[in-house]
């Protein structure tokens, strides 16, 4: 896919006000208890942690607050335990993506989550950010498959939480409370996932359709006998990624693209019945099995292979989706857009240097619909709170607690998020 090379050359919205300049000293500790002294050294010299895997996602949140130590936790890697007939692992957490999914290739398993940057982006990382992609249509988040982890806290101790079997209902379950924290609660050093196979066959379908069209066929789609993995609409010039992997030139238009994964039988139903069911109201072309992976990896790819002034993460209910994206595209024009039809989750890339002043507009619409704009990408002089994270959700003062409790000191990562 290619991206126009434009960077702000100004930035007249939003005023914000003066980020002072923030020392960070590098530290890559080799082992967990490094990590802990370091976090105890950064505690006698009054300094801040910022916990670091591949930087992948640096650009989400706010600047850092104060000086302090940026700790790099990729040489914190490698494989604890892997009973693969359990359909678990346990891996340190600078351990990247990529490597963790060639491991589990081998025993024809998976953590069936779209990362970009796989080779980059750590095991950590993706946890703090919560990162996800297409599939969680079907496969869900990491919420629903990290079921251990382990952090070292604001007194450099590490402290567990959760265990390395599925059935683990011991307690709180304070695995899906460090996930999607940014950081902000301590330093993830070793997490369990349980997994899912691989799928024996895969197949990719794609149709381009009119803003008119856009209701009609997500309708189908949601009333459809098949169970897509991946439903997901692209805004005319984010669907140019699908020229020359379905077909040589792709309409300018709104495009669906449906994803299957499942053994090879289910498949071929699903596929007869899917081409039934859209009964030649739309110029479907397809790709099966390796064909697909092209078109998997550039959606997953999408939220980051960008080099725009602005770039941002909405959520909407699903059922307002086909209301709330022609619309954002209209008033953001030109932008590229990557729909989770299913999830409400619109990942935006603008093209223009005065789009911040009309995001408030999508923030306000996002919010009308019970929906949310959170930006993930801009200039640092356009960085504010309010500018980043929006107005504050009704549990913010339920997130600040927690920071509190957990980090009283105000340790990791401050600044970097609102609590």
């Amino acid at each position: 896919m290619q991206f126009r090379s434009r960077r702000p050359r100004c930035a007249p919205v939003p005023v914000v006000e003066h980020h002072p300049e923030t020392a960070l000293t590098s530290r890559r500790p080799a082992s967990v208890a490094e990590a802990g002294q370091e976090v105890r050294q950064a505690i006698a010299a009054g300094h801040a942690i910022y916990p670091v895997g591949g930087q992948t996602q640096w650009d989400l949140g706010l600047p850092p607050s104060k000086p302090g130590i940026l700790l790099d936790t990729r040489r914190l890697d490698g494989i604890i335990d892997y009973p693969a007939s359990d359909m678990t692992i346990t891996v340190r957490a600078g351990m990247t993506v990529a490597q963790l999914q060639t491991t589990l290739a081998r025993e024809k398993q998976r953590l069936p989550i779209d990362v970009p940057h796989a080779d980059r982006a750590t095991v950590g990382g993706i946890i703090a950010t919560n990162t996800s992609g297409a599939r969680r249509h079907a496969w869900g988040t990491l919420r629903d498959y990290v079921i251990g982890i382990s952090v070292v806290n604001d007194e450099g101790h590490e402290i567990k939480a959760g265990g390395r079997v599925v059935k683990n209902v011991a307690g709180y379950d304070l695995c899906k409370l460090f996930v999607g924290s940014m950081g902000t609660l301590g330093i993830i050093t070793q997490v369990t996932f349980k997994l899912r196979p691989l799928p024996a066959e895969q197949a990719l379908f794609a149709f381009p359709c009119s803003p008119t069209e856009i209701d009609n066929a997500l309708t189908l789609l949601h009333d459809s006998k098949t169970r897509p993995v991946m439903i997901e609409l692209l805004s005319p010039s984010a669907a140019q990624m699908l020229a020359g992997k379905f077909q040589d030139r792709w309409p300018a238009d709104w495009s669906v693209v449906v994803g299957f994964e499942d053994n090879a039988d289910a498949l071929r139903w699903q596929v007869r019945t899917l081409i039934q069911e859209l009964g030649g109201r739309f110029s479907v072309s397809g790709v099966l099995g390796s064909c697909a992976d092209p078109v998997w990896q550039a959606l997953a790819e999408f939220p980051a292979n960008c080099d725009s002034p602005l770039s941002f993460k909405a959520g909407v209910p699903a059922s307002a989706v086909t209301m709330f994206c022609p619309e954002v595209a209209e008033i953001l024009h030109p932008v590229q857009l990557q729909v989770h039809a299913r999830n409400g989750i619109v990942v935006g890339h603008c093209q223009s240097e005065d789009s911040a002043d009309r995001l408030r507009k999508v923030r306000e619409l996002a919010m009308s619909l019970g929906g949310h704009v959170v930006v993930t990408r801009c200039p640092l002089q356009w960085k504010t709170t309010e500018f980043i994270w929006g107005p504050p959700s009704g549990d913010a003062w339920l997130m600040r607690a927690i920071k509190d409790k957990l980090d009283p000191r105000g340790l990791f990562n401050p600044g970097r998020h609102f609590v």
